[in-house]
């Protein structure tokens, strides 16, 4: 079967995936495998296939945004891919919730709007078991990890008629926000697939302070650093069948 967006074939595709937001990220990733290859590259979804640990895994990215994010979701396990591991980016919510670490997402709130055309609004977004247990065996031992549930929201940038739900998300716990996961979670779950997900925090949602976004700047060294523990550590779990 031909993936018509992922513009790839299915056989192609191994059965563990590791997902990420941007195609550059993708490279990134790929590098750390022994023989990536580039099978796929269509819009923003770009595919790579390798090996690490002596398993053929795959990463593909799926752009920003639940709904395009999707439809790369939807054709990996049309595929047949069954582990699927989210490495993104994320807004640190808590105040020990910092630039620079990294948090396990163990269930996302459906706050995208993608899911809502798809299931009822009572039926979770859980990251499955066996992925958050191999993403704490593969981060054992490094600093500064989180865990626990996280925000999927649609709107990147707020606007004062309706304001950011943020704030209120904040006061329940949720450790950090971000824009796929919750999607990925759901259509995991439908699938009878596995799926979870690392995050890298890049920056804080609760501090803004301008329309100028001067708050928010991604591409500093202590982020880039800790998307290269995120994607290490991503790698391991994927291949983690303990």
């Amino acid at each position: 079967m031909f993936l018509s967006l992922l513009c790839v074939e299915s056989d192609d595709v191994p059965e563990r995936m590791l997902v990420v937001g941007d195609p550059d990220r993708a490279l990134r990733a790929a590098s750390r495998l022994e023989g990536a290859v580039e099978i796929g590259r269509f819009r923003e979804y770009v595919t790579l296939v390798g090996h690490h640990r002596g398993t053929r895994v795959g990463v593909s990215s799926h752009g920003v945004g639940a709904a395009g994010a999707a439809v790369c979701f939807e054709e990996l396990f049309m595929a047949g891919v069954q582990r699927v591991i989210r490495a993104g980016t994320c807004g640190g919510m808590q105040d020990d919730v910092m630039d620079g670490h990294l948090v396990i997402s163990t269930g996302a709130v459906r706050n995208e709007g993608y899911t809502s055309q798809i299931v009822p609004d009572g039926y979770p977004a859980l990251a499955s078991v066996e992925v958050v247990m191999a993403l704490r065996r593969a981060a054992e031992g490094a600093e500064n990890i989180h865990e626990g549930v996280t925000l999927t929201n649609a709107a990147f940038f707020t606007h004062d008629i309706l304001g950011s739900p943020v704030p209120m998300w904040q006061k329940t716990g949720v450790k950090a926000v971000e824009m796929e996961a919750a999607a990925l979670f759901v259509l995991a779950g439908l699938a009878g697939r596995q799926a979870g997900a690392i995050l890298a925090v890049d920056g804080d949602p609760l501090a803004q302070k301008n329309e100028d976004m001067d708050y928010y700047n991604p591409h500093r060294d202590v982020v880039r650093d800790a998307v290269g523990r995120m994607i290490d550590i991503a790698w391991d779990a994927l291949v983690d069948d303990r």
